[in-house]
């Protein structure tokens, strides 16, 4: 375990593995480090990963209210300790948008992007009066939505003891946190995928999801994809939104083969990883 300090608070990551570019892998909001357990140890025997705790998550300070800035300060100030010249951020859902963010600022230091089921088109109205919603006395009824929606018809232990024991955790500040944070981004940008053809030059980008299963909602997937041939989206056969704690053998291996076309051949698509028992 490694740490670094931001405004004097302490930010705990792991650094694993080694080699250019780094994966820099970054939770979601009211997510813990955790959420990566099955898929890092998969990517480390060919690349070097730095898997951080968030502001105010896990291990990481502060205590106190901090904002979206704060969290890219962190992100940045790893970056810096770990002397990674190159970084790939693998971001959980609204983490993409710290991923862009770092994009936006280190350029070509950030040479493709991977985000993992984040939902990219226009949020509908429900989606919205979500957000909004987190953010007033009724966060935890709004919050054990969510989770009910993300559990319907999984089975799998992994998943449903971290929704429950690890994003549970999180308490009334955290999650109207969220809320206020994710509203924020939604007004400036109005979609992840429109915040993505902001960044000049494009990145290349993979979307790697399981959920929703709505077909209008792939079919513009697929609309974007071909005018966009710098943006892949790939469905994964998982029932949940965390495939990373399903099948991370399988997320492993799409991540390699997509940094192999991108970056240059390298990994062999992680097809071959020693962790094959993982």
């Amino acid at each position: 375990m490694a740490e670094t300090y931001v405004g004097g608070a302490r930010i705990r990551y792991d650094d694993e593995g080694q080699g250019e570019p780094a994966l820099l892998f970054i939770p979601g909001w009211c997510t813990s480090r955790q959420v990566f357990r099955k898929l890092a140890p998969w990517c480390a025997p060919l690349y070097r990963t730095l898997i951080v705790d968030l502001p105010g998550h896990g291990e990481s300070g502060p205590d106190e209210d901090f904002d979206s800035a704060t969290v890219v300060d962190a992100l940045l100030a790893v970056i810096t300790a770990s002397g990674a010249r190159q970084v790939v951020p693998v971001a959980v859902s609204h983490g993409g948008w710290w991923a862009l963010e770092l994009r936006r600022r280190l350029g070509p230091r950030v040479p493709a992007l991977v985000l993992l089921d984040w939902l990219m088109m226009d949020p509908p109205p429900p989606v919205i009066e979500a957000v909004k919603a987190l953010q007033t006395p009724r966060w935890k009824q709004c919050r054990d939505g969510f989770f009910s929606q993300w559990l319907q018809g999984v089975s799998s232990p992994d998943v449903l003891r971290f929704v429950h024991e690890d994003m549970g955790s999180f308490g009334e500040d955290m999650w109207k946190r969220a809320g206020r944070e994710g509203e924020k981004m939604y007004a400036r940008y109005g979609s992840p995928l429109r915040a993505l053809t902001t960044l000049s030059p494009p990145v290349p980008t993979l979307l790697l999801y399981a959920q929703p299963e709505d077909s209008a909602w792939q079919e513009a997937l697929r609309s974007f994809t071909s005018s966009h041939p710098w943006f892949q989206a790939q469905k994964l056969p998982a029932r949940s939104h965390f495939p990373l704690l399903e099948i991370p053998g399988e997320m492993a291996t799409r991540i390699g083969r997509f940094l192999d076309a991108a970056l240059g051949s390298r990994t062999g698509g992680l097809a071959s990883s020693p962790l094959t028992r993982a």
